[in-house]
């Protein structure tokens, strides 16, 4: 039983297809499907399910999966080990990014990390949605949000505070919102399906609710309509410092409430391995933020 055989089969279990997975590892269709079927013959079992269209595990295969995931996890590990001596991270590495702050800060430290680490590969997923880890093969997502409960791991990278702004131009037309009860009266720029933004007052929470001509699935899509005076966005400090210190923006301080402050994360599918590529990534991102004085 070969290590990169099950490397197939742990792939094409997560991606949904052989060809998803052959296209995840750099093989081609064919190649997936000659390791997928010498391993099925070194078990003796089928494993898997196929058609044209579609792909599912067989009880057998089920059964297999977990140790399938561990043995192909211990090799990386193994192997990590190996080279963890000579001070480089290897591999690909997957990571999923919001497209703003992939922009801003991970594409920048790219060149570096490569330029460090001849062995490391990197693709970026610039994506403001957090995708499914397993299902979609990455091995991290960065994300500025308040996170949910669920089995995820995740490590706070930074604080993340934000401001209400809006353009000179709209101000001057518009009036500056004083509280949050002002908010609905203005046109807001929110991500898409937003109808409140939370703010923090001395009472606790409060939800402004928003009045929404405009809205769009990416921040760049806010920031930028905000620029031209589309009304009033709820942005990133790092994502505006340029903006405000330049005037084309202006801070607006409610009497009665802050924006609520989130943070940015580094989000994990598994706590079993964190491998050196993954380490040097985040030590690298890490020195970014701290370092970034916007």
């Amino acid at each position: 039983m070969e290590t990169d055989d099950v490397r197939v089969f742990v792939t094409a279990a997560s991606a949904g297809s052989l060809s998803a997975a052959a296209r995840r590892l750099g093989l081609t269709p064919m190649t997936a499907t000659r390791r997928l079927a010498s391993l099925e013959a070194a078990l003796n079992v089928r494993l898997m399910q196929r058609t044209t269209r579609s792909l599912s595990l067989t009880p057998e295969g089920e059964a297999f999966l977990p140790y399938a995931q561990a043995m192909v996890e211990n090799s990386e590990l193994a192997l990590a080990h190996l080279h963890d001596g000579e001070g480089h991270a290897s591999g690909l590495l997957r990571v999923s990014v919001p497209i703003a702050f992939g922009r801003k800060f991970v594409a920048p430290i790219v060149p570096a990390l490569l330029e460090k680490n001849p062995k490391l590969r990197i693709t970026l997923d610039m994506n403001d949605a957090l995708p499914d880890l397993v299902a979609t093969g990455m091995d991290l997502a960065i994300r500025i949000a308040r996170l949910r409960d669920n089995q995820l791991i995740a490590q706070k990278l930074a604080d993340n505070p934000r401001f209400l702004v809006a353009s000179p131009d709209y101000l001057q037309r518009r009036g500056t919102p004083q509280t949050t009860q002002d908010i609905v009266n203005h046109d807001c720029l929110p991500l898409s399906n937003a109808t409140h933004w939370t703010f923090q007052g001395e009472s606790g929470e409060r939800l402004a609710r928003l009045n929404v001509r405009f809205s769009a699935s990416s921040i760049e899509g806010c920031h930028a309509a905000c620029l031209a005076g589309g009304g009033i966005a709820l942005l990133s400090h790092w994502n505006i410092a340029e903006d405000i210190r330049l005037g084309r923006l202006v801070p607006i301080q409610l009497e009665d409430a802050s924006p609520e402050t989130l943070a940015i994360w580094a989000v994990y599918p598994t706590t079993r391995l964190v491998l050196p590529k993954v380490r040097v990534f985040i030590a690298s991102l890490r020195e970014a933020l701290h370092g970034d004085k916007s």
